[in-house]
């Protein structure tokens, strides 16, 4: 059974922040389904790192909710490669966005975070309450850092002012819309894309990063936008809350799994020289469940849904 809404969307102005990216276009999919006017603009119209600019944009506009997807992301290399940005950028737009919505009276707030949030060697499954118990993932520290604080500002901001706003920590995510860039895709989209060129230049070897044996779990973005949805309708506490597909998979696996599903036949080399992030990342999602929220989208045909559109948009 789920738990009763106790904030409608009804007749609601709709601020997605990031509407353009993975997650934020996949929660104004879902938004579509609800009875509210979506509000978004582009990030050429609206720099989220210029207090000014996004203070002007919230006194014309008057958002009664917000969805804060807008952010700076990437895989390894992106983050080793340009760590100030991946801090400052995220915290400016947590901060000024926030802030901005406390002062202009938002109803109710969701802050988009991740799940590198968590300490490298957390207990696993990851449950909310290892939070700040212990060092990060050095290769992502900086956006994990980021993440942390805007998890913070959402809890210091219902302490202190009463303001709804909350945070759901998504697991990672894959589908519509996400990035192939060279040096800054996650390794599924990456590995989707490889995959693809090793099969159109009739390559004999896909060459996999690391050591294979590192597990993630990964979620549907059009299922972590229900979530989000959900949650806004039905949630509201200081705690942040994990949002993910419950099961995970070693990257070796995962790419044997792409592999097949692009029609790759070759062989799959490992190269241990390259970093293997963290060893295991499955979230704890006890807590969502509980509520009545689980994922609806398998995870192999996830995978067949991301290439389709990987095919129509990009290759």
């Amino acid at each position: 059974m789920n738990a009763p809404a106790i904030y409608s969307l009804k007749g609601k102005r709709v601020f997605v922040a990031g509407h353009r990216g993975m997650a934020g276009s996949a929660i104004v999919r879902r938004l579509e389904r609800e009875d509210c006017e979506i509000l978004s603009i582009e990030r050429a119209a609206l720099d989220l790192r210029r207090q000014g600019d996004v203070e002007a944009w919230f006194a014309a506009h008057r958002p009664h909710a917000v969805f804060l997807a807008a952010g700076t992301v990437g895989g390894i290399m992106a983050n080793a490669t340009r760590p100030a940005e991946f801090l400052t950028d995220n915290l400016l737009i947590e901060l000024n966005t926030i802030e901005t919505a406390y002062r202009s009276g938002v109803e109710k707030l969701l802050f988009l975070g991740s799940s590198c949030i968590y300490p490298k060697f957390a207990a696993q499954p990851i449950r909310e309450e290892e939070l700040l118990t212990g060092a990060l993932e050095p290769t992502n520290e900086p956006y994990a850092i980021a993440k942390i604080a805007g998890v913070k500002l959402c809890e210091t901001y219902r302490r202190q002012y009463g303001s709804d706003f909350i945070s759901a920590m998504p697991t990672n995510l894959f589908g519509p819309g996400d990035s192939y860039a060279p040096g800054s895709a996650h390794v599924l989209p990456a590995l989707i894309d490889r995959a693809h060129k090793a099969k159109i230049e009739a390559l004999s070897e896909l060459v996999v990063w690391g050591s294979g044996t590192p597990r993630r779990e990964f979620l549907y973005v059009d299922d972590l936008a229900d979530a989000c949805v959900f949650l806004m309708q039905r949630y509201s506490g200081p705690e942040h809350l994990n949002v993910g597909f419950g099961d995970d998979i070693a990257i070796a696996d995962l790419a044997a799994m792409i592999a097949n599903i692009v029609g790759f036949e070759g062989r799959i080399v490992l190269d241990p020289t390259k970093p293997d992030g963290t060893p295991r990342k499955l979230l704890d999602t006890g807590r969502l469940a509980a509520m009545g929220w689980r994922p609806k989208v398998d995870f192999s045909e996830g995978l067949s849904r991301a290439y389709r559109w990987y095919l129509d948009n990009v290759a």
